[in-house]
């Protein structure tokens, strides 16, 4: 099944245009014509089948057939705040590879050690898009602005929170023995530098669980995919 997306489209509408980008696509690369079938979804958990009234290049109009809400495949809210990496294609693996396993909410972080603090959010929210379509999901990762570390450490979270950083390695516990399944969960990943001893501390005294990765020492993109494994991994059922 070809999954495509719009935000646009709701359990209220009846009929449906795609962008020009999007019906040039369908029409003439995908070949489809008057009256095939079209799934969509609208990133937020609905599923929709579709049937082309106007197979026009510059304007696809469809027809809605049926819809169904699709719940997700994990019972957590999995939010990973992360240190963009000096590489942007390194970044977009992370994005890419974590919306295929499952999370829900990322962002990016700007530390005392950060290589990179500038970041076009609409090519990776286009990175997010893809990767939820590839993997038949129907609920679109929220990618926030990036933030201050100062300010994620300080801000609310309904949910147990978690540092992941190279200091003491010997006074940290992983996952497995810190979560239970269905619980709410922040990590902190920090850049290739770690997060510095004041950043830390600061954590620390906002409730942050200090969190092993095991015992590699792993690149800021693959420590944010090895908590989104893991914690996929111990809410399995």
């Amino acid at each position: 099944m070809q999954l495509f997306y719009s935000p646009d489209i709701n359990n209220e509408t009846q009929n449906f245009t795609f962008t020009k980008e999007e019906g040039r696509h369908i029409v003439r690369v995908l070949r489809k014509k008057e009256e095939d079938l079209l799934y969509i979804t609208n990133g937020k958990g609905f599923f929709f089948k579709v049937q082309i009234v106007n197979a026009n290049d510059k304007k696809c109009l469809v027809k809605i057939i049926s819809f169904e809400e699709r719940e997700k495949n994990w019972n957590y809210h999995l939010h990973i705040a992360i240190a963009p990496t000096k590489m942007n294609d390194r970044f977009e693996w992370f994005l890419e590879k974590a919306t295929e396993i499952g999370i829900d909410e990322i962002t990016p972080i700007i530390c005392d050690n950060s290589e990179r603090k500038v970041l076009k959010t609409e090519r990776m929210q286009k990175v997010l898009i893809s990767a939820m379509k590839q993997s038949l999901k129907f609920n679109l990762p929220k990618l926030n602005k990036p933030v201050k570390f100062s300010k994620i450490v300080s801000s609310n979270f309904n949910g147990i929170k978690f540092i992941a950083h190279c200091e003491d390695p010997d006074q940290k516990n992983t996952l497995k023995n810190l979560i239970k399944p269905d619980q709410n969960i922040l990590v902190l990943i920090g850049p290739e530098g770690d997060f510095s001893l004041i950043e830390i501390t600061k954590a620390l005294q906002h409730q942050f669980i200090p969190l092993s990765l095991g015992s590699s020492r792993l690149r800021t993109e693959t420590a944010g995919i090895v908590a989104c494994s893991s914690i996929s991994v111990i809410n399995e059922k």
